[in-house]
């Protein structure tokens, strides 16, 4: 298969965690995982000089929508990548890629992401529990200012959880990863683990997103997946 093909939506309801975990995996054209088992999405198959599929587009805070599209780069383990590659220097804006078809409470979300430009941000993140573009958890990192921080974003507001100082190079892959279980947040980084938090905000399961900021051209590959029992 070329990749031409959508990753299919299918509504999720209120079931038990475990369920909509693995229905939800199988309606994104993934193989369906049992607790604890790690599920990549498959970037390598989808078709260059267009949208992810899979994925719907929004904006946290203001100016314009992000322009999310698939790359080819050899540098990327499956020679394709996801970038964000919107210009628009509004400093509080948050272009959010969002994964249509998957929800859980408590997973590990991980990405190898790669910072290639921006003169305000160069920032790349997860996030989770999304309930709507103006409420979720994000992590995320910035070549520019060197540092991993982890938000809880309400009612379209930032609020620091977590931080730490640490290198971030621009034009080269960094692994990122948030474990989100019950109100524990834990977030790493290159393999390392910065910091965990406790937060009670959002309780609740939610989706789950790429996200950038400001003018930052951000690329993103090896987007993995796991739930927690």
């Amino acid at each position: 298969m070329d990749g031409s093909g959508p990753i299919f939506f299918c509504p999720i309801r209120s079931i038990l965690r475990a369920a909509i975990a693995a229905a939800a995996l199988a309606c994104a054209g993934l193989p369906a995982s049992a607790a604890g088992e790690a599920v990549m999405i498959a970037i390598d198959r989808m078709t260059t000089d267009s949208p992810p599929a899979g994925f719907s587009f929004a904006r946290t805070g203001s100016g314009a929508e992000g322009e999310w599209i698939v790359v080819a780069d050899p540098t990327a383990r499956g020679g394709r990548a996801i970038e964000q590659r919107s210009v628009d220097r509004t400093d509080y804006r948050f272009p959010l890629a969002i994964h249509e078809s998957f929800s859980a409470k408590d997973l590990i979300m991980q990405v190898r992401f790669k910072p290639v430009a921006g003169r305000i941000d160069q920032a790349g993140g997860v996030v989770v529990r999304l309930a709507d573009p103006d409420n979720y958890y994000v992590a995320r990192a910035n070549a520019l200012e060197h540092n991993v921080r982890f938000y809880r974003v309400v009612a379209g507001r930032r609020q620091q959880l977590g931080t730490s100082n640490i290198r971030v190079t621009s034009n080269e892959w960094h692994n990122l990863a948030l474990r989100a279980e019950g109100n524990r947040f834990t977030v790493s980084y290159d393999g390392a683990v910065l910091f965990e938090v406790k937060d009670d905000t959002f309780r609740e399961t939610g989706g789950v997103a790429l996200w950038t900021k400001a003018d930052s051209v951000t690329r993103f590959d090896q987007v993995t997946i796991t739930t927690l029992p």
